[in-house]
């Protein structure tokens, strides 16, 4: 069997002396494995950084088994964030979580899409744009695999208006008015994650965004994946967004 897709790298672990088995999020076939033989090798080892873009073939004697890829570079996304240390630990979050969060060999082509634009805006944007497009990746990634949040109105009160919390049960949006007593049970809303706002947010409300869209993912797709956690990646990510000290990306 052969087929071949566009895909951006999530992992390459050093398989034997010098193959690596590299998993890719592609368009057409989803979170996918594949052999890479000579992969672990000098002139390799860049082309398989995590969040590059490849033109990749695989082959397999059986559609179940592992196979191996052939790839190709379309763009180097790595690279030009080496010297941003919060960018690539960004871009370590990304390819992590949807590695942890995603079903193999089931496409999902809109969290494809979405990954291809944060990408985009982490290489280029101001830190403000970049960051926020990254919390509302994660929410889509929830609406994706069928645990979308509804921001659209006040579960308690129908309201429109002043939307300012999310219910950890529900996922709904709840008003400050609506909050009451259960005010410190509920998660924060930002005001960048509705819809149609535009005000740039803080790195407060990236935080809290993080802490919204990482609660939800815990609870309903990593602890029924393989991780039964958040990736260590996303805590480095939080941790060096909030001034923290890290070791590693």
């Amino acid at each position: 069997m052969e087929w071949s897709d566009e895909g951006f790298v999530l992992s390459a672990r050093k398989h034997g002396e010098t193959s690596t088995i590299v998993t890719l999020l592609t368009r057409d076939h989803g979170r996918h494995l594949g052999l890479v033989r000579g992969g672990s090798g000098r002139r390799a080892r860049g082309l398989y950084q995590p969040g590059n873009r490849l033109k990749a073939t695989w082959r397999g004697r059986l559609a179940e088994h592992l196979g191996s890829f052939g790839c190709e570079m379309i763009e180097a996304v790595a690279a030009p964030l080496m010297g941003d240390p919060l960018r690539l630990a960004a871009l370590s979050s990304l390819c992590a979580v949807a590695e942890a969060a995603l079903p193999e060999r089931e496409p999902h082509q809109p969290v494809f899409d979405a990954l291809a634009v944060v990408l985009d805006v982490l290489g280029s944007a101001d830190a403000n744009v970049w960051q926020s497009v990254y919390v509302k990746w994660e929410i889509g990634l929830l609406q994706e695999l069928g645990f979308g949040l509804d921001f659209s109105q006040c579960a308690a009160t129908g309201s429109l208006d002043n939307l300012a919390f999310v219910s950890p049960r529900t996922g709904r949006a709840v008003s400050v008015e609506g909050a009451g007593p259960y005010r410190d049970k509920l998660l924060d809303l930002p005001a960048f994650m509705l819809s149609g706002n535009a005000s740039a947010p803080s790195t407060d409300d990236i935080l809290a965004g993080l802490r919204t869209t990482g609660y939800f993912l815990e609870r309903h797709v990593f602890s029924g994946r393989r991780e039964a956690k958040t990736p260590d990646a996303r805590n480095r990510f939080a941790d060096r967004l909030a001034g923290r000290t890290v070791t590693g990306v």
